[in-house]
């Protein structure tokens, strides 16, 4: 496949401006070179049919770069162009080997399914939560292709851990009958705030093991591949809000609740990070400030109400050693004192996500973590509080879901942010201006 393209600029479906940029000839081994298609070798002029042609094209591939996978008739939506349009570029990228294309139906009608080609290399996802490891592997077109977890010992050290993620990630590369070179980037969430500018752990003490560390230096020398890295629970907000509960949303409120709590917004479609990747952080909002002293070293913080260990430890005389999933499951056979833990953390939750929601009004909340499958157990409180404590508004109480993406939500997250690195830094030929 002849690998120059035209340069042009364009408004992402994303609101990021991309461009599809020149390339010189490149082995066609080479991971992400299918992309870097060509439609014409000659300067065309700004304003001109051809060069118009060529931005749609990279409005089309842009689309689908970040949703994975759309019908024609969606990307006709998404993009704004006619359908006629999009199912002429669609050929012509498919014969290119650009994009793929499959039958599928929507709403008991025929349709064609456009996805990125397969061929294009592979990026990685990885999840470190407070006890475990999840590493997945998708295509260009978010088609996970393996996915593996481990447990992690729950003081491990920054460099173990990174370690058994690079040893994971090499592993189902080779599993799928790849090479090194085919992945082309890493996503990598962790549980505490990261400056995203830089990859580095921001805060102390909320990550034993890890303070300070840079985590793309490490990774990066261990694979061969950039690596991108948020905060976990941005990447959970992220992914739901590109494919799972809040698809459709501008503004989006996410909590991870489980060993830990944490939270993600997206504003403007975008990621909230603030000032030094701090923005968010529920779990460390203060519900009572004469409450016991949190791991950040503040009193009374959410999480000293609603995590694991606490809720755990509040079951221990009456029942014994057991774990979160147990309680839920007790819960749901009508254990009283588990219905109580859980209904009291949905009453703490509303609280917390009510000062949220006064101060950024979002238009609906995710509650994704372990303890959302504890159902409307946990979410009656959660809503009869959070409608009690914020401002009334004509648009009526905020919208609160469960992830739909579940315990996935993350990794798929991590995968989409490797994702979009690849594109804005041009190893699928589009990149940011």
């Amino acid at each position: 496949m002849d690998t120059t393209t035209v340069s042009t600029a364009l408004r992402a479906p994303s609101d990021t401006a991309v461009f599809l940029r020149p390339a010189a000839p490149a082995p066609p081994s080479a991971p992400g070179n299918a992309i870097v298609a060509a439609v014409r070798a000659d300067r065309v002029t700004p304003g001109s049919q051809t060069s118009l042609r060529e931005a749609n094209r990279a409005r089309i591939v842009s689309a689908v770069q970040q949703r994975g996978s759309l019908t024609q008739i969606e990307l006709a939506g998404v993009t704004g162009l006619s359908p006629a349009t999009v199912s002429n570029i669609v050929k012509e990228l498919s014969t290119a080997g650009v994009l793929h294309t499959s039958p599928s139906t929507r709403s008991g009608r025929r349709a064609l399914l456009v996805t990125l080609a397969r061929n294009l290399g592979l990026v990685a996802g990885v999840h470190f939560g407070t006890r475990s490891l999840r590493v997945a592997l998708a295509d260009a077109s978010m088609r996970v292709v393996a996915d593996q977890r481990m447990p992690l010992a729950p003081d491990h050290r920054a460099d173990t851990g990174l370690q058994r993620a690079a040893l994971l990630v090499s592993e189902l590369v080779a599993s799928v009958d790849a090479g090194p070179e085919e992945l082309l980037a890493v996503g990598v969430g962790v549980p505490a705030p990261v400056d995203v500018r830089t990859g580095r752990i921001a805060t102390v003490g909320m990550l034993r093991g890890w303070d300070g560390v840079v985590v793309p230096e490490i990774l990066e020398a261990e694979l061969g591949a950039p690596v991108t890295v948020d905060n976990d629970a941005n990447l959970g907000a992220l992914a739901e809000t590109r494919f799972g509960a809040a698809v459709g949303h501008e503004a989006v409120a996410y909590l991870r609740v489980s060993h830990g709590v944490g939270g993600g917004l997206v504003l403007g479609g975008r990621l909230v990070h603030g000032r030094a990747g701090v923005a968010g952080e529920i779990g460390h909002v203060t519900i009572d400030e004469n409450g016991p002293i949190c791991r950040c070293g503040n009193r009374g913080c959410l999480e000293m109400f609603v995590g694991a260990n606490v809720l755990l430890g509040m079951l221990s005389e009456s029942r014994g050693h057991l774990t979160l999933r147990d309680v839920i499951a007790r819960a749901r056979e009508g254990d009283p004192g588990c219905r109580r833990v859980l209904f009291d953390a949905g009453q703490h939750l509303g609280v917390a996500a009510a000062n949220l929601c006064n101060l950024v009004d979002p238009e609906i909340v995710v509650v994704g973590g372990q303890l959302a499958e504890a159902g409307e157990t946990l979410f009656d409180p959660l809503r009869t509080v959070l409608q009690q404590r914020t401002v009334p508004s004509i648009a009526g109480p905020v919208q609160v879901v469960a992830s739909e993406l579940g315990s996935a939500a993350e990794v798929r997250g991590a995968l989409a942010v490797a994702l979009d690195s690849v594109r804005v830094g041009g190893a699928l030929g589009v990149v940011g201006a």
